[in-house]
């Protein structure tokens, strides 16, 4: 079946989406507010300190959207190994080899990820619409949805809501959500660093939180600091010699020099929609389920989120069952990889002795057991929908 389609949002997911249900063969129409020049974007030399650590999974899809060439042209690094460790212990290292790919994944600034998606609506039945105002009203019908602008309303057979974690449209849907936010913030840190191209991202578990490093396109690498939310807000706002000798003291030795170049701080939050859909709107992404970024697998959920939908759009002729299957098939492990996520954090945050004891030990554990270190790393690079 051909549908019309409305995409509540441009983002990465949102854009994603346009792309792979215009292959399809249904219409599409995209509302975004910001709409972007994605030629200008993917030629320019203005570094995002927005990353996200694109799995296995979501490089297949892109590739099949035919984005993965446009980031093949703009910057990315390519991880192989990804290392897990206690505070000052020896760290779990999972490899490419284990499970016998050429790489674990690509860390790519978002900017170059949701431009290389727009590149490709030229070529498809896709019209990008802006300007129209607030969205004021839904209006449900037996077979079609109507969305209510300032300026305008359109009609649509299904509307896709992908308009992010603080979602407008779900609030007028009246889909609740369950969460909570967590004692602690986040903060990027985009650095330029003296060193060769890196091929390894890593964690280190803190009293305070994590640390972690990602490797971007040399000469860029992010940092990211887990912690109270003044304490990075004072060190984000100080001199950048004060946050260097603060990175310095704080994080294991980085494999050079480095320049901050500029630094983001932001709030952690954990939130879940009580439901995926109501009527003919279906929620993904960000609207649908909002992650702990410990491993950065939010947008890689929202992807496979992507994928579940137009499966469940080529079997199903009814939007009901579509909607039903795709909730059915996204939801479980949405909040398995959420729940995953809660309990690596609460774990390795904490210092209770026992707990120290005990995490430290499954390290050590898991280091021997390669069998399940390679279930768990396949897991991670998107080999299980």
């Amino acid at each position: 079946m051909s549908l019309s389609i409305c995409i509540i949002g441009g983002g990465m997911v949102g854009a994603a989406a346009a792309v792979a249900l215009a292959k399809q063969g249904h219409t599409i129409k995209l509302i975004e507010n910001n709409p972007i020049e994605a030629a200008n974007v993917l030629s320019s030399e203005h570094i995002d300190i927005r990353v996200s650590a694109l799995n296995l999974f979501s490089e297949n899809l892109l590739s099949e959207l035919g984005a993965w060439q446009h980031i093949a042209q703009s910057r990315s690094a390519e991880y192989k190994r990804l290392s897990v460790q206690d505070y000052q212990k020896s760290p779990l290292i999972f490899n490419n080899a284990e499970i016998g790919e050429s790489h674990l994944g690509h860390i790519i600034e978002n900017s170059v990820i949701q431009a290389s998606i727009w590149q490709e609506f030229s070529h498809h039945t896709i019209t990008v619409l802006s300007g129209l105002g607030k969205l004021e009203g839904i209006l449900h019908s037996s077979d079609k949805t109507s969305l209510c602008y300032e300026s305008q309303t359109l009609e649509a057979d299904l509307v896709i809501v992908a308009d992010g974690a603080r979602s407008h449209t779900r609030e007028l849907l009246g889909i609740g959500t369950t969460g909570w936010q967590y004692q602690q913030a986040c903060m990027g840190v985009l650095i330029k660093l003296d060193a060769e191209q890196q091929d390894i991202t890593w964690q280190e578990f803190q009293a305070t939180g994590p640390v972690a490093f990602l490797p971007m396109q040399a000469p860029y690498a992010n940092l990211i600091w887990y912690n109270h939310e003044d304490t990075l807000r004072k060190l984000a706002d100080g001199t950048k010699s004060n946050l260097k000798d603060a990175i310095l003291a704080n994080y294991p030795s980085l494999p050079g020099d480095f320049e901050i170049i500029k630094t983001a701080v932001f709030p952690l939050t954990r939130q879940h929609a009580n439901q995926y859909s109501k009527g003919n709107c279906v929620l993904v992404g960000d609207a649908a389920h909002a992650i702990n970024p410990l491993a950065g697998q939010g947008v890689n959920l929202g992807f496979k989120d992507v994928a579940q939908l137009v499966k469940s759009l080529s079997k199903e002729t009814c939007l009901t069952k579509v909607l039903k299957d795709y909730e059915q098939k996204r939801r479980i492990p949405n909040l398995a990889m959420m729940s995953m996520m809660d309990a690596c954090y609460f774990a390795f945050s904490n210092e209770l002795t026992p707990l120290k004891l005990l995490r430290q030990s499954a390290i050590a554990g898991l280091s021997k057991l390669s069998p399940v270190k390679s279930q768990m790393l396949k897991y991670a690079v998107g080999h299980y929908l």
